[in-house]
């Protein structure tokens, strides 16, 4: 885990280059821009890409030059927020720091999820489902929190060493619990499955995520109490993309200890993106709601389309900010719908950087959505993209594209 006397100066350069980076008042004018943004004053639409998939061809870890584990990660992360600042120029707020995940995490479930087996280095992967009868619900138990110290304390004091007098080292802002869980159950039960259950055994499955939801909210009690939550009111990625400025958190009788109405929360059921409102409320914003109303703001959806459970979501998903408008959902009932009450988190298709590559229609779509969602609070979220057919400039094209067609809209 040490690092040679070359190796540290490596590393300290990258870091070095992260903080010159950060200095840019590019990034100062963009915090603005996002408190007031997050907050429903917008300037103009914003703009992010989170390339993802494509990484592998933006970067690709080949190029990585150490080879320890835990550094060759610091290394890409180093190098990612420098590819962002030098090249993908979005919206996205690049800070002086470094972000460590903590090792932490929901354990002690009784039934863990599984996968198949695969050799494929990339593409879709199978989930083995091990809760294959409705008598396999009985080796649930009740979860806990747990926080390996040790590990956190040495990853966190080998960063400090190594560049921690040129950027602040600071742990992830993420509660780290699974406050959806839909997706949960279908990983240990069964896409298709489930969805018979809501049929055939729906008193059963009701019962299934009555336990989910009673063990969750003791997660959270866990992670409060554990003193180990941060503030989300930076930089941080909210729900399925955006970011957490604003001035509405933490809550007015903040104190220094942070909570989760202090923070972000977040929930989708993008699994259930075939079922009918009724089953998605039934068995999915029903037991995430309560969970939500812990939090100070929430965001809600992902990849599903909800073009008719938008009016479920704004019913009934409290304290509710931002909202993911996926490339199935109709722009034009989403506009009607959410006006400029909540962030209208677009995420255009990510074809649109792989084939057919075409600028013109890519600017059309955005030209024509940003039209038909003009009042609303927009955000233009390219990702998902699991390649750009290994023609990285697409993606800084597609911001480019992005940032002129929001300043047109804003006039």
């Amino acid at each position: 885990m040490g690092l040679t006397t070359s190796d540290k100066q490596y590393i300290r350069g990258l870091a070095q280059r992260v903080a010159e980076i950060a200095a840019d008042p590019y990034y100062a004018e963009r915090r603005e821009m996002w408190y007031d943004f997050n907050d429903l004053n917008p300037k103009r639409p914003m703009v992010l890409i989170f390339p993802e998939g494509a990484w592998s061809e933006l970067l690709p870890d080949s190029t990585m030059k150490l080879e320890d584990p835990f550094w060759r990660s610091v290394e890409w992360r180093l190098r990612y927020t420098i590819y962002r600042g030098e090249r993908l120029r979005d919206d996205n707020v690049i800070d002086p720091e470094f972000e460590l995940s903590p090792s932490r995490g929901a354990a002690g479930w009784g039934l863990e999820i599984r996968m198949k087996p695969t050799t494929a280095e990339r593409g879709a992967r199978a989930y083995d489902p091990v809760m294959k009868t409705p008598e396999d619900f009985a080796r649930m138990r009740r979860p806990h929190l747990v926080v390996n110290h040790d590990v956190n304390k040495r990853n966190y004091s080998q960063l400090y060493d190594a560049f921690g007098d040129i950027l602040h080292i600071r742990w992830k802002r993420s509660p780290g619990i699974n406050t959806s869980f839909v997706n949960f159950v279908c990983y240990l039960r069964g896409l298709e499955q489930v969805m018979v259950d809501m049929v055939d055994r729906p008193e059963w499955l009701h019962e299934v995520f009555a336990f989910l939801l009673e063990n969750t909210h003791v997660l959270l009690d866990e992670l409060e109490a554990s003193g180990q939550l941060e503030l989300m009111d930076g930089a941080d990625y909210a729900g399925s993309g955006g970011t957490c400025y604003t001035r509405q958190l933490p809550a007015k009788d903040y104190t220094g200890t942070a909570r989760l109405k202090d923070t972000w929360g977040f929930a989708e059921s993008q699994e259930y993106a075939l079922v009918s409102p009724h089953m998605y409320y039934e068995f999915g914003i029903k037991y995430q709601a309560p969970l939500l109303e812990r939090f100070g703001l929430n965001c809600y959806g992902c990849c599903e389309s909800l073009t008719d459970k938008l009016d479920l979501v704004i019913q009934h998903i409290p304290k509710l900010r931002r909202i993911s408008i996926s490339p199935w959902t109709d722009v034009r009932v989403a506009a009607e719908k959410l006006q400029d009450k909540y962030v209208f988190s677009w995420k255009p298709n990510p074809v649109c950087v792989s084939n057919p590559y075409d600028p013109q229609a890519i600017r059309a779509s955005i030209r024509k959505t940003l039209e038909i969602a003009r009042g609303c609070v927009v955000e233009m979220i390219l990702k998902d993209t699991h390649t750009c057919n290994n023609v990285p400039g697409r993606m800084e094209e597609w911001v480019r594209i992005a940032l002129e067609e929001a300043e047109r809209a804003a006039g």
